[in-house]
């Protein structure tokens, strides 16, 4: 799920990493992916944290009830925080944030399946990420947010001006009078 902010500056941010964080009931907080969580010390959930390690991890528990690795980056109006992705399509539109599950860690639990939809997609796990993104966006409002397989950038809060359009590729997080309404993809 890639979130809009809606800014660039770091409180805005911090308060929809922290937002989406608590949301998903995210177990520990650490910087290193190349060593289990046991093996490292816990670092803060902070705008500070993602500047010196790019991405934050720790576990989540699927709708199934597995528990997998899951983590978070920042593009940082247009520049992605971490410098490993080649990545330029989130435009200058502010900071966006994505929380992940890698593909990896939802096929060893047997999560990753498609169900009829293209390319890594399973409505379970959309629909899960777009509660994460509701019960985020009640604690720290943002622009829009997008669910899906890399959708950093792929819409923005300007575009669906507060409606949901008929026809979606990827999911769709849309606020319309201070809720956010979701839009499962059906295209």
């Amino acid at each position: 799920m890639a979130i809009e902010v809606g800014s660039t500056d770091d409180a805005g941010l911090e308060a929809v990493l922290r937002a989406v964080w608590d949301a998903a009931g995210v177990q520990g907080c650490y910087g290193h992916g190349d060593r289990e969580p046991e093996e490292q010390e816990a670092v803060p959930c902070t705008v500070a944290s993602l500047e010196e390690f790019g991405h934050l991890r720790g576990r989540v528990r699927l709708p199934s009830g597995d528990l997998v690795v899951c983590g978070v980056m920042a593009v940082r109006g247009g520049d992605e925080i971490s410098d490993d992705s080649d990545d330029d399509s989130s435009g200058d539109s502010g900071d966006w944030l994505d929380f992940y599950v890698p593909h990896g860690a939802l096929d060893a639990v047997g999560a990753a399946t498609s169900d009829g939809r293209p390319f890594y997609r399973s409505a379970r796990i959309d629909d899960w990420l777009a509660g994460i993104g509701i019960e985020a966006f009640r604690k720290a409002p943002f622009g829009c947010a997008a669910v899906g397989w890399e959708v950093s950038g792929c819409i923005d809060a300007a575009t669906p001006a507060g409606e949901l359009p008929e026809k979606r590729g990827v999911g769709h997080l849309v606020p319309r009078d201070g809720v956010l309404h979701y839009g499962a993809a059906n295209d």
